[in-house]
């Protein structure tokens, strides 16, 4: 199985963002070494919790420090940016480091109402002409003509040379036929929701046209995961995870905490029912028992790769979730 890595650069209760950028390189150095095929960073904004602001310039440090992996964003929020920015962007990454950058954006914000105003400087946001935006990037990159005076008048540099993979990020099943009809690959957040369905899958599949981008159409599911060699372990491991799962429904953004802090921390009954509920969208085990069910929805639902997120409090459990996984599926 095909496995990659999506950081979110998570900032723990006691630690600084510049413990979260170090960590991130390290994550990279060991993904490289274990044979993970991508590792991308998220875009996320107004946050104390996550470092990842500004994922192409972290994206840019990383591959200079890796050699075979791919580095990409999962996702760029294009809804805060121009389309001749972010074509030019990704065109110098992929100068930089050919064929190993991947152009992966999103349509959400990646941040509250203060962080979206604050990046459109005050103007108004339109969040309906984002699949028109995307169109449009592409074709910057490919040196095609958009249609649109404002574009056609400019040619996005460097010219003539490699462009990224593209893909398109997704958490509802709402951009799937979108992202086949303009030729670019899917990444579904099953670690979002936990409510993937195969008819995503195949409508994507049904409305891919081929492209530059990819000739084939090609889909990645992200997981959360916290992986141990005892249950008892992961579980241990994971309730900090799944209690700022829940904060965050509940409107709270908090640092990871401790497991130690964790394992006390006073929870109701319908709390416990929650987490338990949200246990679709962060899988927790051992790496026997995890690698035996990616690899069944992988046979069920028919995506090509598997996306591993892991925010654990302490660094080592983070890299032995993506140890222990590499060594079941990727051998």
């Amino acid at each position: 199985m095909r496995l990659s890595i999506l950081d979110q650069m998570p900032i723990p209760k006691g630690h600084s963002a510049e413990e979260a950028f170090q960590r991130t390189e390290q994550l990279a150095l060991l993904g490289e070494e274990l044979g993970y095929h991508r590792m991308w960073l998220a875009e996320h904004h107004n946050s104390q919790s996550l470092a990842s602001s500004a994922p192409e310039v972290t994206a840019a440090f990383l591959a200079a420090k890796t050699q075979r992996l791919r580095i990409g964003t999962g996702g760029v929020m294009m809804m805060h940016y121009s389309p001749y920015k972010l074509a030019e962007v990704f065109k110098t990454l992929s100068g930089l480091a050919p064929n190993r950058i991947d152009f992966g954006v999103g349509r959400a914000p990646g941040g509250d109402h203060a962080a979206i105003y604050a990046l459109a400087e005050g103007r108004r946001q339109r969040f309906t002409e984002q699949y028109d935006k995307l169109e449009i990037i592409l074709k910057l990159m490919n040196n095609q003509k958009t249609g649109e005076h404002v574009y056609d008048q400019v040619v996005a540099a460097p010219a003539h040379i490699s462009l990224p993979e593209a893909w398109l990020l997704g958490s509802s099943g709402q951009s799937a036929m979108q992202a086949g009809q303009l030729g670019v690959g899917y990444s579904y957040a099953q670690f979002f929701t936990g409510n993937m369905s195969k008819d995503i899958f195949d409508a994507y599949k049904a409305y891919f046209t081929p492209s530059y981008y990819m000739d084939k159409p090609q889909i990645i599911v992200t997981y959360a995961a916290t992986v141990a060699l005892t249950l008892e372990e992961a579980e241990y491991l994971a309730k900090p995870i799944d209690i700022s799962r829940l904060q965050l429904m509940k409107g709270q953004i908090i640092q990871t905490m401790s497991p130690e802090e964790a394992k006390d921390y006073p929870l109701t009954e319908m709390d416990k029912l929650t987490i338990d509920n949200n246990r679709k969208a962060n899988l927790v085990g051992t790496p026997q028992d995890i690698a035996a069910f990616l690899s069944a929805e992988q046979e069920r639902y028919g995506f090509d790769e598997v996306m591993l997120n892991c925010n654990q409090y302490e660094l080592e459990s983070r890299l032995n979730t993506y140890r222990f996984l590499a060594k079941e599926l990727i051998g």
